[in-house]
């Protein structure tokens, strides 16, 4: 392993880590632009965790271990993640051999996991509830997710999101072929639900519309601030991995230098930046559903992604 790689691998985590915030408080100000609000500072949520870290941590009484150490193994799956997947290189970083989509998705499902029994474990009736309608939706958002990796497996003979994004970005062909638009329709509906968007979520509609926030409600302190990092870590992951992989796989330096990988910074943002607005759009478009309707919504993901499938056994990836 070259010294090289290795600033490459330290870089990519750390744009993660500090860019995270970032991408939540531009997401915010836009969604508040878009309802004749001024909206916070960007750079509100870097001032939130400041707040967070500095207060104190008030624990439920009858909380075990689990309640404390879970917003930490969280992050850590997270931070995890942010060093094997295409993020500022189409090339394999250093550990990026030792995870796939499959365990990139088992990783996500891990930190999704202790999050929920910590929520349990805290002994609220308002957590309890949040946690479990979080299950509810999870038994249609997992197999979708599974789906849509397997999918991407059919296509490129393999489960490696490096071989993806090098193959889509080389072929036109792959990158128009059915079973392509039809995952990545499948992704983006599934990506909605996963980072609390509309029409599945919003925090602002207080608990008739939290899924995600319900499951902290008992944390306070540095552990809500770990959490909220946690939040803004997946989101930053999930677009990143929409954005390089099924989106706009095209545009990044090649060259294995570090400033290849900082020039791929500046290209990130600006996907980023437009992968926002998209959202932005449609969250400032499309009314929130009913609770009892996410499930159709998460339906038509699966659905979609189960189609991709068999389109490409239909017609390959013509």
């Amino acid at each position: 392993m070259d010294w090289v790689a290795q600033v490459v691998n330290v870089l990519q985590a750390g744009i993660v880590l500090l860019l995270a915030p970032l991408v939540a408080g531009v997401s915010a100000r836009l969604k508040a632009w878009t309802e004749s609000r001024a909206g916070p500072s960007i750079f509100q949520p870097y001032l939130d965790l400041a707040k967070y870290l500095r207060k104190e941590t008030l624990l439920p009484s009858n909380s075990a271990v689990l309640f404390r150490a879970s917003p930490f193994a969280a992050f850590g799956a997270y931070l995890l993640i942010a060093i094997v997947v295409p993020i500022i290189t189409p090339y394999p970083i250093p550990f990026a051999s030792t995870v796939d989509f499959l365990g990139g998705g088992l990783l996500f499902g891990l930190a999704g996991t202790v999050t929920l029994l910590a929520a349990v474990d805290a002994g609220s009736n308002y957590t309890a509830l949040g946690a479990s309608r979080t299950v509810s939706f999870a038994a249609f958002a997992e197999p979708t997710l599974i789906v849509v990796f397997f999918a991407v497996a059919v296509i490129t003979g393999t489960d490696s999101p490096y071989v993806t994004n090098n193959l889509l970005a080389s072929s036109l062909t792959a990158y128009l072929a059915p079973t392509h638009l039809l995952v990545t329709a499948a992704f983006f509906l599934l990506l909605l639900a996963e980072t609390g968007k509309l029409p599945v979520e919003s925090a602002g509609l207080m608990e008739f519309g939290m899924l995600e926030d319900g499951r902290v409600f008992e944390h306070s302190g540095r552990l809500l601030g770990l959490f909220r990092w946690n939040d803004w870590m997946k989101q930053f992951l999930l677009y990143s991995v929409f954005l390089n992989v099924f989106l706009i796989p095209w545009g990044m330096v090649a060259a294995p230098t570090v400033l290849g990988a900082v020039a791929n910074v500046g290209l990130l943002l600006a996907k980023l930046l437009v992968l926002i607005v998209a959202i932005v759009f449609v969250e400032a478009t499309v009314a929130k559903v009913r609770l009892f309707k996410i499930r159709d919504f998460l339906a038509l993901s699966f659905s979609l992604a189960v189609l991709s499938v068999f389109v490409f056994a239909v017609l390959g990836v013509a």
